[in-house]
């Protein structure tokens, strides 16, 4: 972000640190980063005070960890439980995996936090944190609005109608950037309210029993769309969400079976996704589901891999072939200690389990090129690709192939080329 036009979008900032020095040092960056208006508080308290006079809060808040009195913790706590929500950067001296965990304290408060951040500061560290700001006014959340009207019979309408299509994200291998699958999401095109998120109807689909119908209809629709690839030469795998409640169906793996004979679609090419949390307390059923889904050739991955409590008993009991690490362990890992060593842990486990490794949610090239050096098969993340409709995938993959070069570690002597396959769309 440059400063001579960061006012524009920061009109007032304020500054919260116990000594002055560091609290004037703070103010000078803002200033020469073109914040003009600047507020300074010695403690909690006093800015507690300072906003209590104010209409609106500032547009950005700089806020020291270690303060007599109400430390910079209990300030944010304070602001949360007030509604006062604008964007902060936590500053401290102590060491990174506190501030670490400050900033996911602030995350799962519902607050923003731009950047935590080791004293002393400097502009090149305010600028970094200052570079993911955006006005939060035409937040996409904020714009929807969860009105009384959609309800079960709009979500069960909506699937039967085809309104609940699948968006794919491309994943590709980490050490080439060659695609090797897509993650089919559903999304709800509303013919009214637009685009609604999956999280916007998920939850409904399992609380009012149509889960089953909205998974079968999503490995409906990406089985034909994986059969269309597999004829023009693009032999990509296909990953599908599911829930552990349709491994509960008797007829589940009927149905299954029968989209797979339906498109003619090998069951090797279709990757089976369960929310490492969801299976931890399934019945036997549902583990002789997904066995039987196995012996078929179906892919099992356990997805958000490091969020749930049970994941060494997941690995043990059912037979995965793939293991997803959440991006909560891949974002921002090439600058935090402890992320980096968990995940090098994991990708670690998972090749001596002989499972393929595929990291989600990678946004940087820093991020990606340590995914290289710690060996990773798959990654996806919007530094890749956003997911997209089906008819915009050939379009993505030509201008994917002009950043191979880019995406690429050193050439691999003697390793085959996976271009034919990746132009045959």
């Amino acid at each position: 972000m440059a400063s001579e036009n960061l006012n524009e979008l920061i009109e007032s900032a304020l500054v919260v640190d116990d000594s002055a020095l560091q609290r004037q040092h703070t103010v000078g960056l803002l200033h020469e980063l073109g914040v003009d208006m600047i507020y300074e508080a010695g403690n909690g308290n006093e800015a507690l005070d300072l906003l209590a006079l104010l209409k609106l809060p500032p547009g950005l808040a700089v806020i020291d960890l270690e303060m007599p009195g109400m430390d910079g913790i209990e300030l944010i706590q304070h602001l949360q439980q007030k509604g006062v929500n604008m964007p902060l950067i936590v500053a401290s001296s102590r060491e990174a995996s506190l501030l670490l965990s400050v900033e996911t304290m602030i995350q799962a408060l519902g607050m923003r936090v731009l950047g935590a951040l080791q004293k002393p500061l400097s502009q090149e560290k305010l600028k970094s944190a200052l570079r993911s700001f955006t006005p939060t006014r035409n937040d996409a959340r904020q714009n929807f609005d969860p009105q009384p009207s959609m309800c079960e019979s709009d979500l069960a309408a909506a699937i039967a109608g085809g309104q609940v299509v699948p968006y794919y994200q491309p994943k590709v291998d980490v050490q080439t950037g060659i695609l090797k699958g897509v993650e089919a999401l559903a999304r709800w095109l509303h013919p009214e309210r637009g685009m609604i998120p999956p999280d916007r109807f998920i939850p409904m689909a399992e609380q009012c029993g149509l889960i089953h119908d909205l998974t079968i209809s999503m490995m409906d629709q990406a089985m034909a769309q994986a059969a269309v690839w597999h004829s023009r030469g693009l032999a990509i795998k296909v990953a599908v969400n599911l829930s552990p409640l349709s491994l509960e169906q008797s007829d589940f793996m009927h149905r299954i079976m029968a989209l797979v004979d339906r498109h003619a679609l090998p069951a090797d090419r279709v990757v089976l996704e369960i929310t490492e949390s969801s299976v931890v307390a399934n019945k036997g059923n549902s583990l002789g589901t997904l066995a039987r889904l196995r012996l078929k050739g179906f892919g099992l991955s356990i997805d958000d891999y490091g969020t749930g409590f049970s994941s060494m008993q997941q690995l043990a009991r059912i037979p995965f072939t793939e293991l997803k690490i959440d991006r909560s362990f891949v974002h921002g890992a090439h600058e935090r200690k402890n992320l980096r060593v968990i995940l090098q842990s994991a990708l670690d486990m998972a090749q001596r389990l002989e499972l393929v490794t595929v990291a989600e949610g990678i946004e940087t090239m820093e991020d990606w090129r340590l995914l290289q050096d710690f060996g990773c098969n798959i990654g996806q993340g919007y530094l890749i690709a956003k997911p997209m409709p089906a008819n915009e995938l050939p379009l993505w993959l030509k201008g994917h192939h002009r950043r191979l070069a880019e995406l690429r570690p050193l050439p691999r002597e003697g390793e085959p080329s996976d271009s034919a396959q990746n132009g045959a769309l």
